[in-house]
């Protein structure tokens, strides 16, 4: 009986090993190395139980490879300029061209930011397509649904995309009365239908309302209360921005990708109009996640901290970075840049902040200088020598850079890039030092197990 259970085991074993290691090859699924560790033991020790799990978690990518860019249809800027070394290599990972866009407006509160979502909503002509992480039954929930039905009822065609997890999050939201009312509902790989397939563990974390294929509203803010106004306690501090033109209407095919991706059906998306601004600035699309072959975002983050020579200024609610990430920022601090890094005080992610300590130790023993702001903010921005921003829906930890969907979109227009510079200094202007404390060695045990799961952080 002991030897054919020993038989089992080890075909299991063989059978796991070879399912990784065909899958990793054959997907390009390149791991974390502690994560990559973590699979391999557990599918020796464990294999009966870790196999099934593997098959709903296990694969991070599913993009395929497309046509790059050449760096002859780069527009023109310094050869040696931050802008097009990160055009250059948003080309070579096959992202979209940076394209043109006018009126940029960042919203400087969630007043702001909502006033501009009610104004598009209200404004729309032909066409609403809404994806969200958090479509919350609340105040600002129900508003929000309420103007869509609205607008559906008028023959607008409406299409709101909603992550399947995300989708419970928010409480009972009526997506049914929502689709009764004429808007088209789809939800991003619900995890009770994608578990085999291995998808189960990738979110789609985007944020964006598209009106007409012209006017992009962006950033990194859920459809609940707390990322606008608040009810019996303060808002959390967020950014967003709207713009308009050929940058939108990428973002209107990236929003159809995810549509047609999630299996949803429906009107085919209108002809895209040609109509430009004189005289436009350029910023580009970055979107990140198990659709592009590379990390994307990462990969820029990573060239771009290297390459700094003045400035790096970066607000993100969670900071749980990879050693990469890490070395990076923390060798530009080393080498004279002025590094800032604006978190919460205290996040709602609880295990996020005990988590990132380490890395903040390591980052004000370099020269960086940490910030903690007393409100839960919630914004993801990055600045980098004032030349380059990247604002959008991406946190600076493993979770969003390895295995979210995300959308980041980076600007390269000088006014506008100071504008992301302004919004962020002035947070940090409400903020206190982080002072970091040696920490003992059951502190430094904890935070290492910790930080060996971070990948899902």
């Amino acid at each position: 009986m002991h030897s054919h259970w020993l038989t089992l085991h080890g075909l299991l074993v063989m059978a796991g090993l070879g399912i990784y290691v065909i899958s990793s090859h054959t997907l390009h699924l390149r791991r974390h190395p502690s994560a990559a560790v973590a699979w391999v033991v557990t599918l020796i020790l464990l294999p009966y139980l870790v196999l099934p799990l593997y098959l709903m978690f296990g694969f991070r990518k599913i993009g395929k490879y497309r046509a790059t860019t050449s760096r002859n249809e780069l527009p023109a800027c310094k050869a040696d300029s931050l802008t097009r070394r990160t055009q250059e290599l948003a080309a070579i990972m096959a992202l979209p061209a940076a394209s043109t866009y006018h009126q940029l407006s960042i919203h400087q509160d969630g007043a702001e930011a909502l006033n501009a979502l009610r104004n598009m909503i209200e404004r729309a002509a032909h066409t609403i397509d809404l994806c969200t992480f958090i479509f919350a039954q609340d105040k600002l929930g129900d508003e929000i649904a309420h103007s869509l039905k609205l607008r559906a009822q008028d023959g607008i065609r409406v299409r709101l995309l909603v992550d399947g997890v995300g989708a419970y999050m928010g409480g009972h939201t009526d997506f049914t009365g929502m689709s009764a009312a004429g808007i088209q509902v789809a939800f991003f790989v619900p995890p009770l239908r994608s578990s085999l397939r291995g998808r189960t563990n990738l979110r789609n974390h985007r944020k964006m309302l598209i009106i007409d294929n012209t006017w992009l509203w962006c950033g990194g803010r859920n459809l609940a209360t707390e990322y606008f106004a608040g009810d019996t306690t303060s808002p959390w501090v967020d950014l967003s921005f709207d713009l308009h033109g050929a940058l939108a209407r990428q973002a209107q095919q990236q929003f159809d990708q995810d549509w047609a991706f999630a299996g949803a059906s429906g009107d085919q998306n209108p002809p895209l109009s040609t109509h430009q601004a004189p005289d436009p600035v350029i910023g580009q699309l970055i979107a990140s996640g198990p659709d592009q072959m590379d990390d994307t975002f990462y990969t820029l983050l990573v060239s771009s901290f290297f390459s700094a020579r003045k400035r790096i200024m970066a607000v993100t609610p969670y900071f749980v970075p990879d050693p990469t990430l890490l070395m990076s920022l923390t060798l530009a601090a080393r080498r004279g840049v002025a590094v800032d890094l604006l978190l919460p005080e205290k996040s709602n992610h609880r295990l996020a902040d005990f988590a990132r300590h380490r890395a903040l130790r390591e980052l004000t023993s370099a020269g960086a200088r940490i910030w903690f702001l007393p409100r839960m903010i919630h914004a993801k921005a990055v600045v980098i020598d004032d030349e380059v921003a990247f604002a959008g829906s991406a946190n600076l930890d493993q979770r969003s850079l390895f295995l979210n969907y995300e959308m980041m979109v980076s600007f390269y227009d000088q006014a506008d890039v100071k504008q992301f510079s302004l919004w962020i200094e002035h947070q940090m202007n409400k903020a206190a030092p982080y002072h970091a404390r040696p920490p003992g060695i059951v502190l430094e045990v904890g935070e290492g197990l910790l930080l060996w799961l971070a990948f899902q952080l």
